[in-house]
């Protein structure tokens, strides 16, 4: 199941704005060099026109750029395992507080576990989607090297599960809708973060999405990674954009354990079955939300806004329904998911 994809234009620009002020310089992947090549001519050419040398390349500008846009919807049509977990990494893909300004009206953050700290790799809030209130809880990446050290590069300490608890506590108690989205390679690994008892925090996390009692939507926007995707994705919905990733480990991680050798990372994705598609098919998501040809890196108010409209008619199937019916409806969900692969 899929929300209706709304037609995109292909930017040919070298700079893709952002959802706010900023604009994020553009990185090419690998696999996308002869789009790069076809992109930096069109730039090239744009530049002889502007400076007035009364050469007329209009025309020229215009075929390339088609046929920029055709290489582009060619390549991203046939992404592989491996490709897609590139794109669902890839540093210009909107992030939470680029959804947090795209989709929630009067966004106001809460910080804090109440017990050690704050912690800046999960994010949280209350505001208004659509007019109704919501608790929206994240994974926050960072944008430039500046924010991605505050934030940690999205890989949260126990401190960061416990606040998402507090929040959905809160949520809980005054009767919200939870909105989670979720961006991650990983729980934070390091030695303060086991000492202070990451695994338990997420266990806890996760047990406390599976026990709510108002409707909880969880949307993969990038890299769903390990217990540090799943602390805050056991949702009554899970969604994915079309082109991230949601996997138990890492391909390298995994390609370095069975192989001792991460280089087989594109075997390991394959065999992972972490893209989208794969897990629709699996029964582990509900919904695949289209992106923008390209990906969301491309233009991501598209991406941000189809996300949206994905999550708006989620939370609309869901309202209503009374505490007892979404954890009997929750708890049925997961349960079938295993039985599934003992098929």
């Amino acid at each position: 199941m899929a929300c209706r994809p709304q037609a995109a234009p292909i930017s040919g620009a070298r700079f893709v704005a952002g959802i706010g002020l900023s604009w994020r310089m553009h990185t090419y992947l690998d696999f996308e060099k002869p789009v790069a090549e076809l992109e930096g001519k069109v730039e090239e050419l744009k530049q002889l026109s502007a400076d007035g040398s009364g050469v007329s390349v209009e025309n020229e500008i215009a075929r390339l750029e088609d046929k920029a846009a055709e290489l582009v919807r060619d390549i991203y049509s046939k992404l592989t395992p491996w490709q897609k977990a590139q794109v669902a990494r890839h540093p210009n893909r909107p992030h939470f507080l680029d959804y947090a300004r795209g989709l929630i009206e009067d966004f106001t953050p809460l910080a804090g576990d109440r017990a050690f700290g704050e912690d800046a790799a999960i994010m949280g809030g209350l505001g208004r989607f659509k007019g109704e209130t919501v608790m929206v809880i994240g994974h926050e990446k960072g944008s430039d090297t500046t924010t991605r050290v505050k934030h940690n590069f999205g890989m949260a300490k126990p401190e960061g599960y416990r606040k998402a608890v507090r929040l959905m506590d809160m949520a809980e108690n005054f009767s919200i809708p939870v909105i989670t989205l979720v961006d991650t390679a990983g729980a934070y690994p390091g030695v303060a973060s086991e000492e202070r008892g990451v695994a338990e925090a997420i266990a806890r996390s996760t047990d406390r999405s599976l026990s709510l009692g108002v409707p909880m939507v969880s949307v993969i926007i990038g890299e769903g990674g390990s217990g540090g995707a799943i602390g805050i994705a056991a949702a009554d919905k899970v969604l994915m954009l079309e082109h991230s990733i949601y996997t138990v480990i890492s391909p390298e991680g995994c390609a370095s354990i069975l192989w001792r050798d991460s280089s087989k990372a594109q075997e390991a994705a394959a065999a992972l079955k972490i893209t989208a598609q794969d897990l629709l098919s699996l029964g582990v998501i509900d919904e695949i939300v289209p992106e923008p040809v390209g990906g969301a890196h491309r233009d991501p108010r598209t991406a941000v806004k189809q996300a949206g409209e994905c999550l708006a008619k989620q939370l609309s199937d869901l309202r209503g329904l009374a505490p007892k019916a979404l954890r009997a409806q929750r708890q049925e969900k997961y349960l079938a998911i295993g039985r599934n692969g003992l098929a």
